[in-house]
């Protein structure tokens, strides 16, 4: 009989895998990744973009749908916060109309188009050799009435002679070459003279910083005119002295010592020719007055205030 061999048996424990559990976190975080890097790529070019390429994207985002499809004005003014309503969930930069007053495309325009001179006038300071050297002693700021230019006196660097409307070389120099970029628009302008605190040496009764303040406004006028100002775009000429203060702690500082030219928006202009014509009372002349939230100007070297109302 023949032996038979034992039989070999191997037995191998199975490796058991686990369940595969999927990779949905890694497709969350490559969401999350994508939309992070959008919105650097947005933020990123929105900083490439002027101001007033983002106002008039601003003024797009605020045109109700049936108005973009329909023409029409293109900025939200309507009383609900749907689209076509107010308030509009996009701030409006135009002042809310007042005494049946309103806003139409015109105004809207004019607006832009004094933008622009602002941008032209900064340019033109930070290139032209004799304005760039005076550019601590301009600024330049837009108010509610349109576009604001002051020029400002320094300490040792007076734009009048002392306790007269006598322009000095330098602020005759300024004036002649501001002149001829007014004459860009067809807008009116108006300039008011300031004087410090101290009194005028003869005192009030005689010829006080009231006639001085007018006096250096007046004498402006006629240097821009010189330098190729139309004279037909002068509306107003004010004398303030020392009412309207550019430092209200220190009214005796020289920059409080200024020629404040303004370019006049279609409105104010309205507001002004109003008046004019019904020859208004006291507290009408007083609705053309900046209000008291006029922006804030940083003068290198004095304390920053609020900028007091400044009439037309």
């Amino acid at each position: 009989m023949k032996k038979t061999e034992p039989r070999i048996v191997m037995r191998r424990k199975r490796k058991e895998i686990e369940p595969h559990h999927g990779g949905s976190w890694k497709i969350a975080y490559a969401d999350f990744m994508t939309a992070m890097m959008a919105f650097f790529l947005v933020m990123w070019l929105l900083s490439l973009v002027t101001p007033r390429d983002l106002q008039v994207i601003a003024e797009y985002f605020r045109m109700p749908l049936m108005t973009a499809v329909t023409g029409g004005m293109k900025d939200d003014r309507s009383a609900s916060v749907i689209p076509s309503g107010s308030p509009s969930i996009i701030p409006n930069p135009m002042p809310v109309p007042s005494r049946g007053d309103t806003h139409t495309e015109g105004d809207i325009r004019d607006v832009q188009r004094l933008e622009r001179l602002r941008e032209e006038l900064d340019t033109m300071i930070e290139t032209d050799p004799v304005l760039q050297q005076f550019k601590p002693q301009l600024l330049l700021d837009m108010t509610p009435d349109g576009l604001r230019v002051q020029i400002v006196d320094k300490q040792n660097r007076p734009m009048f002679a002392t306790g007269s409307a006598q322009v000095q070389p330098y602020m005759r120099d300024i004036l002649r070459h501001l002149g001829p970029a007014f004459n860009q628009l067809p807008n009116s302008i108006t300039i008011a003279g300031h004087t410090d605190s101290a009194p005028y040496a003869s005192g009030e009764r005689h010829y006080s910083n009231w006639e001085l303040s007018a006096d250096r406004a007046n004498a402006a006028r006629r240097e821009l005119i010189a330098g190729g100002l139309s004279e037909k775009r002068i509306k107003r000429i004010l004398g303030l002295a020392d009412s309207v203060s550019l430092v209200k702690d220190n009214p005796a500082a020289a920059v409080n010592r200024r020629i404040s030219i303004v370019v006049l928006n279609r409105r104010a202009e309205r507001r002004i020719d109003e008046v004019n014509a019904s020859e208004g009372s006291g507290a009408d002349i007083m609705e053309l007055l900046e209000p008291a939230h006029a922006p804030i100007l940083n003068v290198p070297g004095m304390p920053i205030a609020p900028v007091p109302p400044i009439g037309p």
